[in-house]
């Protein structure tokens, strides 16, 4: 029996509203209904503030749901403010790994390097036809990390590497906005998602797939669910490197995304007050608990050039990441100046690296990327030289 969206409304027609009030359906509370491969997509509009509360009306639905014939799994999301979470363009369910080929016992060799390098992360699976993944990651919000991420992406791009960019905060995707990317993403075979391409990078956000102005109120596995598909459901390859915009902070999807994904290394980004850099050190001892090479940290906002003079300002400020990396014997990537126009160019989908690539701040990011680059290359080397090749008597 075909699942479609009539019999999926009238089965969450059973589910009583919050207090009890009518159904879910008759109050409007219901997003458009997405069916892909026998899994049901859709979200639940909800009082931000009753989120928690309101946890058992989801996991009803869903359980209403997964219990429909021909239904093989249902994902249901609880959203705020704005009706229709935007679930009907959510990715379809992850694709197995493909088996690695088998080899005789007598013509084994020694073991080759995985699609991502994985070196000291076992049990953690790459991503087909893509060199390497690394983070871009900062201990807390406002410190200008996904302008660093995409500019980072530009620059790998214009030292000739095939880059992607993907935009790993589920909660306040930005790419979309900084990009100037618009729509929805078009989809192989009704299974894999292709990547939207803007300025020679190819870009997956969740931004594309829900309205800009609807919050997600996502739990912990729903959120490595919907980056599993990121990763795992677009056609990415081939790239040399991919590079993750992570959520602020050190939670759970920070984590998890560092215990389960291969990554060459994290990039951290923190502006030069003790403040921040304190919490770029969480950032750093988490990365470092987990095995994961840090690449090196940038000093974002390091100093303000005046617009009229060219004069320099150190208003946050200056050196504080250089000294701390120096402390902790991290790389220093280099000192990003603040200017007038990065707001404007943000804001218009222009990052500095296409929109003034001579100017002061191309020009760090350009060197950044190069000693990212080189860092990359020098990981992979070591990871590769201390795999043991397997021998057979």
């Amino acid at each position: 029996m075909s699942v479609t969206k009539e019999l999926v409304l009238d089965a969450l027609k059973t589910i009583k509203g919050p207090d009890f009030e009518g159904d879910i359906v008759s109050l409007g509370l219901v997003s458009e209904i997405f069916i892909a491969n026998s899994k049901v997509f859709f979200s639940i509009t909800v009082p931000a503030a009753r989120a928690q509360e309101l946890e058992p009306l989801r996991t009803a639905a869903e359980r209403v749901v997964k219990a429909m014939p021909g239904v093989e799994g249902a994902v249901v999301a609880l959203t705020a403010e704005k009706k229709g979470g935007g679930m009907e363009s959510a990715p379809p369910r992850p694709v197995p790994p493909r088996p690695a080929p088998s080899r005789p016992a007598a013509q084994a060799a020694p073991r080759q390097a995985p699609s991502s390098p994985s070196g000291h992360q076992p049990g953690k699976r790459g991503v087909p036809g893509v060199n390497a993944i690394i983070a871009v990651a900062s201990g807390k919000g406002g410190v200008g990390k996904s302008t660093t991420a995409v500019n980072l992406a530009l620059g790998l791009a214009a030292q000739g590497l095939k880059v992607g960019l993907l935009d790993a905060d589920i909660y306040g995707p930005s790419m979309p906005r900084m990009l100037g990317l618009q729509g929805r993403p078009e989809t192989i075979d009704g299974r894999i998602l292709k990547p939207m391409e803007k300025y020679g990078i190819k870009v997956m956000s969740m931004g594309f797939l829900v309205e800009e102005a609807t919050p997600m109120i996502w739990r912990g596995p729903m959120v490595m669910s919907a980056l599993s598909q990121l990763l795992r459901e677009v056609e990415w390859a081939p790239l040399d490197v991919l590079v993750l915009d992570m959520p602020p902070g050190t939670g759970d999807a920070q984590l998890t995304v560092a215990q389960q994904v291969p990554l060459a290394g994290a990039v951290i980004v923190s502006t030069p007050q003790d403040i921040a850099l304190i919490d770029a050190r969480k950032g750093i001892n988490m990365f470092k608990k987990v095995d994961i090479p840090l690449l090196g940290i940038v000093e974002n906002m390091s100093y303000f050039i005046a617009p009229d003079t060219g004069a320099r300002y150190n208003i946050f400020g200056h050196g504080g990441a250089r000294s701390e990396a120096e402390r902790l014997g991290v790389p220093f990537l280099g000192e990003v100046p603040l200017t007038m126009d990065v707001r404007e160019t943000s804001d218009a989908g222009t990052p500095v690296v296409v929109s003034n690539p001579d100017g002061a701040q191309a020009k760090v990011y350009k060197e950044i990327a190069a000693k990212v680059q080189e860092r990359i290359r020098l990981e992979q080397a070591a990871s590769q030289s201390a795999t043991p090749a397997i021998v057979f008597e």
